[in-house]
């Protein structure tokens, strides 16, 4: 009884420390793994977290937009971000940074991301929309949209209008001034067309996807343009699957089915749009140096 109760309270001590260990050490613990090319580490960092929870809102907790950064627990937007940010950190920095050095590195790039123009200015400059996600981090020189390079791609316009017209889902849109300009977030999306693979496609663009390749599933309902985000990593059958924050199995997964075969099943997806990371680290120390 005495050595079973003695490592129950070593295994005590143990997960408590584990709990609060801080953000740099497990940062650098993740990164460690490394690649050779920044959406190689986005895969072996993003494998690392692995069994994560999925915790919807995490952005939506303080009553100012501020950067928020938790790496205890994900939706598939915060999930994504928080690996990208990490790999180019890693990337652009030697493996000689220090753990601090490495986090400073990680927050400036997560606020690049998720912020448009990679600044912190209200709800409404944080990049809601997927469409402005990508739109603006390719701006940024940090990724490609290469969807129209892939077999089976088509130009379409959606409009957008979901924030809009589902405020119920966002509180800050009850402030007026907030509203209008995510209005205009909308009505600037709308004039543009954009290239996306139908999910009847995907199967004949998976041998030019790529692994760390970013994969966005479009939206089947009227109004709303991504649904879902990923990865897409290859698997030892050698078809591409999804390694994403599943909200249907609470966690952080990679797809037991392959990425095609996942679109198809789900009726709310009508396809993907897919981006890669630039590799050329000194575009991306002046888009964090700016």
């Amino acid at each position: 009884m005495k050595k079973r109760f003695t490592l129950g309270v070593l295994l005590t001590i143990a997960t408590a420390s584990l709990a609060q260990e801080p953000i740099a050490v497990k940062l650098s613990q993740w990164a460690s793994a490394g690649g050779k090319t920044p959406a190689e580490t986005a895969v072996q960092v993003g494998k690392q977290l692995i069994g994560k929870p999925y915790v919807a809102n995490t952005l939506d907790l303080n009553a100012t937009e501020q950067l928020v950064v938790n790496v205890d627990a994900f939706d598939c937007t915060t999930y994504l971000e928080t690996v990208l940010a990490l790999s180019l950190a890693r990337f652009e920095l030697s493996a000689k940074a220090t753990p601090a050095q490495l986090e400073r590195s990680f927050q400036q790039y997560l606020t690049q991301l998720r912020y448009r123009n990679g600044r912190i200015d209200g709800y409404a400059s944080r990049l809601h929309y997927f469409s402005d996600w990508l739109r603006d981090n390719e701006r940024k020189g940090l990724l490609t949209d290469v969807t129209r390079e892939l077999p089976g791609a088509m130009s379409v316009a959606k409009p957008v209008s979901y924030m809009t017209t589902a405020t119920y889902r966002y509180p800050a849109l009850r402030d007026p001034a907030v509203y209008r300009q995510m209005a205009l977030t909308e009505a600037e999306l709308n004039q543009q067309t954009f290239a996306f693979i139908p999910r009847k496609n995907i199967r004949q663009a998976e041998s030019q996807l790529r692994e760390g390749d970013i994969v966005m599933l479009t939206a089947a309902r009227p109004g709303l343009d991504m649904k879902h985000v990923g990865l897409a990593v290859r698997q030892p059958n050698g078809r591409i699957h999804l390694l994403h924050a599943s909200s249907e199995q609470g966690q952080v997964m990679i797809t037991a089915q392959p990425l095609s075969d996942y679109v198809l099943y789900h009726k709310r997806l009508s396809g993907i749009r897919v981006a890669r990371l630039r590799a050329g680290s000194g575009a991306l120390t002046a888009v964090v140096n700016q």
